[in-house]
């Protein structure tokens, strides 16, 4: 493929898939190259998949992708940035950057940590806050508050991976983290698991809901819900016809934009076919990416 490969460490975590689905496909729990890009804007996409890798699997012929087409952090709209750099210490979950109207940023989960790509970060503006949206991406929580100077936020449901954080979210009420920011408690693919409502217009899932380009909808990792399927049934259901929103923006799964009332209606159909389903043993092959 033009000499673009992907290597045997890669973990089918979809990260790649999603910033090149027409280069980049899946087949027997891994990710392969289906073609070699055609042109300048497709060589970029495949670069960002590259560089978004956590196994730093998508490789050109060279070994290293080019530096200079790093494009992270990415905008995704005028108000949101994904950082790229995933980490392998969180599974390979995407991370965010949310801009505020006074020019300050928060961080929504966290990638890969180094200093000279919280340098970057900072570039975007003023971090105030690094919010974590569950213990599966604590890792690099701490570092990426210090460097900034922000506050580490947390539930206490899972404040066991973060015990240092400096804001606890706690029970099941919502409260305000920052302006225009909310932060909505919703247990079920973990204990403390948080959704991150910003603007009416961004939903920062991070494992609770992603977009599924197989299924082309909203759907629940129900074979790697961690605490209870039935919990995050009724964590739906007592939160679908409040939340209203553009962008659903997840840790693992693809993101998505689409008006809010069509994004509402897609919210409640997952809420009641989620109600059906049943607790099932952990299966990181059967999520439908």
């Amino acid at each position: 493929m033009d000499g673009w490969y992907v290597d045997d460490r890669c973990t089918n975590c979809d990260v790649a898939r999603q910033f090149a689905p027409e280069l980049i496909g899946e087949s027997q729990g891994r990710s392969h190259m289906l073609r070699a890009p055609r042109d300048e804007a497709e060589t970029r996409r495949l670069h960002a998949a590259a560089f978004a890798c956590p196994t730093r699997s998508v490789r050109p012929a060279t070994g290293r992708p080019d530096p200079a087409l790093d494009p992270f952090p990415m905008a995704l709209d005028d108000g949101v940035l994904i950082c790229g750099h995933n980490s392998r210490h969180t599974a390979g979950a995407n991370s965010y950057l949310l801009k505020r109207p006074s020019g300050s940023v928060m961080m929504i989960d966290t990638p890969r940590w180094s200093p000279a790509l919280a340098a970057r970060y900072a570039a975007v503006g003023p971090v105030t806050d690094v919010l974590l949206t569950h213990r599966d991406h604590a890792a690099h929580g701490r570092d990426y508050a210090d460097r900034f100077g922000a506050r580490l936020w947390i539930h206490e449901g899972d404040l066991d991976a973060a015990p240092d954080a400096d804001r606890v979210i706690g029970g099941l009420d919502a409260v305000d983290v920052g302006e225009g920011v909310t932060a909505l408690p919703l247990p079920g693919h973990t204990r403390g698991s948080v959704l991150y409502l910003a603007d009416d217009r961004y939903c920062f899932t991070g494992d609770s809901f992603y977009w599924s380009r197989t299924t082309g909808d909203l759907e629940v990792a129900e074979s790697v819900t961690w605490y209870s399927v039935e919990e995050l049934a009724a964590s739906l259901a007592r939160v679908a016809a409040h939340l209203r929103f553009e962008w659903v923006l997840p840790g693992h799964g693809d993101r998505r934009r689409l008006p809010a009332d069509e994004m509402s209606r897609r919210l409640r159909s997952l809420t009641e076919r989620t109600r059906l389903l049943r607790p099932r043993p952990i299966d990181f092959t059967a999520v439908r990416w």
